[in-house]
């Protein structure tokens, strides 16, 4: 029986660009506090290896003190083993990276360099894959076939995609999904995709530990395996930073102030998220403008908080214009706005744009009239 941690795809001093400066420190923060949380989700499922399959840094040049500052978190979880290797953001052919990393990195840490087999403990022997380059042109896992001592539990340790997850056909370097069987593997731990995948009951993608954008909705881990007979795999959360879409979809007749309260997290949660809101339908322009007031209040509330509007349309009856001027210039852009926000041969973008400027007309009218 042998027991490891999978995870990959730290991007440790990703840059988070786009977003304010507050947030990005945090994030890039969380995602050097992911070593000591797997360090800790590892010591607690009775594992004392951490594989990690690719990318655990964000570029092939990090920051010198990005680089130190994992390398020294690893020292410090001293009862742990790191076997780290190359992915496509930091390949072999980052010489200088990996030179540091065998230079400075602590004795608990194995960097993988080369696709030789590496014994792990008596009777489990990792075969790894290590991206030679950001885009290999061929399936480096074949070289998991290599020989193994009679008995041994046979790991795979690989960064790429099993499927082209860029949607295009036709695309050379894809690992092929059935390789475990392939070379006789009992497990195949995979980087590249940042949600958890099974691909087989042998093969996982582990995903990242730590969120790194909205695309993947399930919370953030790192794999227990067991391997003991069959694969026994255990999803353990690692995640500090959440990410989360909210969609609303809003009609006349709504109460969209209790509809945007119930769909947002709790108030102690918020600090720690990532939210993007996107509204549909559409609503009378009075209830759109609280409603995009009460989304702008809500904002500091979060870690950061993003609206995305466009797909909610405006309805605005005579007395709503009349709410903001019953004739003259004002009347005469506000229905000028109310147009373009309804015209189908402009863009989303565009109509967007109306909409908000018409909101924001309305509510500046209510405030002088109160």
């Amino acid at each position: 029986m042998f027991r490891f941690l999978h995870s990959s795809d730290l991007h440790l001093g990703k840059a988070f660009g786009g977003y304010p400066e507050a947030i990005r420190n945090r994030l890039r923060e969380a995602r050097h506090g992911a070593i000591a949380r797997l360090a800790q989700a590892a010591r607690e499922g009775g594992a004392a290896t951490v594989l990690l399959a690719g990318d655990t840094f964000d570029a092939e040049t990090p920051a010198p003190d990005t680089l130190r500052h994992a390398l020294r978190a690893m020292a410090a979880e001293a009862d742990i083993t790191w076997i780290m290797l190359p992915g496509n953001h930091d390949s072999l052919a980052a010489t200088e990276l990996w030179r540091r990393i065998a230079q400075d990195g602590p004795a608990n840490l194995r960097a993988i360099t080369s696709p030789a087999p590496v014994e792990l403990s008596p009777g489990a022997v990792v075969l790894p894959a290590p991206c030679t380059q950001r885009r290999p042109g061929r399936d480096l896992t074949e070289a998991m076939a290599a020989p193994t001592p009679d008995g041994c539990l046979r790991i795979g340790l690989g960064h790429g995609a099993i499927a082209d997850f860029s949607g295009e056909d036709g695309v050379a370097g894809i690992i092929a999904p059935d390789r475990a069987r392939l070379c006789g593997l009992d497990y195949l731990a995979l980087g590249d995709w940042h949600g958890r995948m099974e691909v087989n009951g042998s093969t996982w993608y582990s995903g990242t530990p730590e969120a790194d954008g909205f695309k993947h909705s399930a919370a953030c881990c790192a794999l227990l395996v067991t391997l003991d007979g069959a694969a026994r795999v255990r999803p353990v959360e690692t995640g500090s930073m959440g990410w989360q879409t909210v969609t609303l979809d809003l009609l006349p007749g709504d109460d969209p102030l209790a509809r945007l309260d119930a769909a947002l997290p709790p108030l102690r949660l918020r600090r720690n998220l990532l939210v993007r809101l996107v509204a549909t339908g559409r609503l009378p322009l009075s209830d759109r403008t609280t409603f995009e007031a009460a989304a702008q209040a809500a904002a500091p509330d979060f870690g950061w908080f993003g609206h995305d509007l466009s797909g909610l349309a405006t309805e605005a009856r005579p007395d709503d214009l009349d709410g903001i001027d019953r004739a003259g210039a004002l009347r005469q852009a506000a229905e000028a706005l109310l147009a373009e926000a309804g015209d189908p041969d402009r863009s989303a973008t565009e109509r967007a744009v109306a909409a908000s400027a018409l909101t924001r007309l309305y509510a500046l009218a209510q405030e002088v009239g109160a």
